[in-house]
């Protein structure tokens, strides 16, 4: 590897970055992060800080997991490469759609497509949602119904049922049939309903008028997040999942839990729709599968579905679908290694323990800091605080003032995640109430930057 000064003298020239502007990043370069152990991470200067973020809500089973990294090695001597396609597997692929399958029997699921990540996953979900309707006999169920404030990803299909304009605008036009009800946020929504149960209700309500004003044999399939994740880690009242699929099996429409990162204990259970006591008829998940260290992800499909394509005798239920790197051996390994890792850790425990710390303690610095509008979580370990310059008015507080405050949190020991005026938590499930403690501590030093 090069050395230091190369790094910091190219450090954004050649590469653009995701989610952000090409300009900004060679006006404010971005920090190098160069090592990490355990829920911590070092940058190039030597500034070590406590991963709040999880990498990018994914890193469960914290840095430098030696059996994953062992698994991963392995796997590359043994056979580092071979495809799914055209009749072939690998021993690794079958051991972990098995183990992915047992995880997630609890919701209902009883088959494993292998994806590259969230986004494959999500696309993989809709695009069979339409052709299980057809197999069906409904081929004018092609539309699709989320919720304002989602995050499904950055491929055609999940920008298109995603809920927030930031990755929609500049894209246009995206997938037609794609229809939007209000998020289930008590902090700002067109009813102006603080009473998440009667907001609950209330989107509800919307959602069986849209289909009647759509048609319900025109709609494939309903795909929300059990907690709206990127979109301000936006939490509903407990009966708004059972609503949504209570009303989707009235109309026929499939229900798609979005688990990229509510799946594999970062909610306090094995998945989001298990949380909510709710079963889908597929999911989609990726993150928390490999705790970042190898990209893979998955669509999950009940019984329901599998039924319905295995049972197929006219052709028409072969998957025309797939990934040069589904169900990479690799990947697999480190499935394998995740998942028993994880299982061994009970991770889910310590993302409920934690997590209420966390949200207690933010609860905490609410009533010192007058800039705080609206904290959510509670939920296991995802935690949203919105910030405000007027509470009476809700005024998101401005972007330059979240910068400061992101940069202070960060001098002072703890990496946050920026979401327009939201500061966005999602450390590793296995963090200890110290290192909370720490997140804690340099938050409220941010917060008293403004």
């Amino acid at each position: 590897m090069k050395d230091d000064n190369f790094l910091k003298a190219n450090n954004a020239k050649h590469l653009w970055h995701p989610m952000g502007h090409p300009k900004d990043s060679l006006e404010a370069p971005p920090r190098i992060i160069t090592k990490a152990q355990g829920v911590k991470i070092t940058d190039i200067d030597g500034h070590q800080t406590v991963d709040a973020v999880g990498g990018l809500w994914c890193v469960n089973l914290g840095y430098s997991n030696r059996s994953i990294k062992e698994a991963i090695t392995k796997q590359l001597s043994d056979l580092p490469y071979y495809s799914s396609f055209a009749g072939t597997t690998n021993p690794m692929a079958i051991e972990a759609s098995y183990m992915v399958r047992n995880l997630f029997s609890e919701d209902g699921m009883s088959r494993v497509f292998f994806t590259s990540g969230g986004s494959d996953s999500v696309d993989t979900c809709l695009r069979l949602a339409r052709q299980y309707h057809r197999l069906k006999g409904e081929p004018t169920r092609t539309k699709f119904i989320s919720l304002k404030k989602g995050y499904h990803g950055t491929h055609f299909g999940g920008a298109s049922v995603n809920g927030n304009n930031r990755f929609r605008i500049n894209y246009e036009p995206l997938l037609p049939g794609c229809f939007h009800l209000p998020s289930p946020y008590t902090y700002r929504n067109p009813y102006n309903e603080a009473d998440s149960l009667k907001l609950a209700q209330n989107i509800a309500a919307a959602f069986e008028d849209e289909i009647a004003f759509q048609g319900a044999n025109s709609i494939a399939a309903f795909i929300m997040e059990p907690i709206q994740g990127a979109g301000g880690v936006i939490v509903p009242d407990p009966i708004f999942m059972t609503l949504m699929r209570q009303i989707c099996d009235r109309h026929g429409i499939l229900l798609i839990s979005d688990e990229v990162i509510t799946g594999f204990g970062r909610t306090g259970d094995w998945s989001g729709a298990r949380h909510w006591g709710v079963q889908p008829d597929m999911m989609s998940i990726a993150k928390g599968i490999t705790s970042g260290y190898y990209p893979v992800g998955a669509a999950l499909m009940s019984d329901k579905i599998a039924e319905v394509f295995e049972n197929d005798d006219t052709g028409d239920a072969a998957i025309f679908h797939g990934y040069t790197y589904s169900a990479h051996p690799v990947g697999a390994a480190a499935v394998i290694a995740c998942l028993s890792e994880t299982e061994r850790l009970d991770t889910k425990v310590n993302a409920q323990v934690r997590g209420t710390q966390l949200y207690n303690g933010v609860m905490e610095l609410a009533k010192k800091h007058t800039i705080v509008g609206d904290v959510r979580g509670g939920h296991g370990l995802m935690l949203g605080v919105e910030l405000v310059s007027d509470q009476s008015k809700k005024t998101p507080l401005d972007t330059s003032d979240m910068k400061k405050i992101h940069q202070k949190t960060y001098e002072f020991g703890a990496m946050v995640r920026l979401g327009l005026n939201n500061i966005l938590m999602s450390p590793p499930l296995t963090i200890s109430e110290n290192e909370v403690n720490q997140i804690l501590g340099a938050l409220d030093e941010g917060l008293t930057a403004i």
